[in-house]
């Protein structure tokens, strides 16, 4: 099997992070922080957060604001993936992936499953791009979190970017 090339090891990605809740605030923000602290590790650059309720118009709103900039180029959506009534993230954000990345998805199931099971075929996890912007939408909770960054965003998010910039 032939090894992917390694990504330099110097490049640093603009990223947001919007956290889709009626009730956290910053402060008990879990997963917000938990992403941010992750990615800032990494030595990624944060160009944004914020907290909007699980409001479709809202989300939609502030995504497109965030993405009309051209330095930002990831953004990390968590919460609202689900199948409950409020849970209306995916549904806000689906028709703006101008390319979706349905792999992404798929694996962060697969992934869940073998943490919890079945449950995992509730979550909408999707990603994406929005213009020139990398999209990951991911459950709220910390442990999904946690998975994706760990697993699957931190892992490919550089060599996305490049790709999606063709420096790849």
């Amino acid at each position: 099997m032939q090894q992917p090339c390694p990504d330099p090891p110097s490049y640093s990605v603009a990223f947001a992070v919007l956290t889709a809740s009626d009730t956290r605030t910053e402060d008990t923000d879990t997963s917000g922080q938990f992403i941010r602290q992750s990615l800032l590790n990494a030595g990624h650059r944060l160009w944004d957060y914020s907290i909007l309720p699980d409001d479709p118009v809202l989300i939609r709103d502030r995504v497109l604001a965030w993405v009309a900039d051209p330095e930002l180029e990831v953004l990390v959506i968590n919460g609202g993936t689900g199948i409950a009534p409020r849970d209306t993230t995916c549904d806000a954000i689906a028709t703006l992936l101008e390319k979706t990345l349905p792999g992404f998805g798929e694996m962060f199931r697969y992934l869940s499953w073998q943490e919890v099971g079945s449950r995992a075929i509730a979550s909408r996890a999707i990603a994406g791009l929005v213009g020139h912007t990398l999209l990951f939408s991911l459950p709220g909770s910390r442990n999904a979190v946690r998975l994706a960054v760990e697993q699957l965003i931190l892992p490919e998010m550089i060599h996305l970017v490049r790709q999606m910039k063709g420096l790849h």
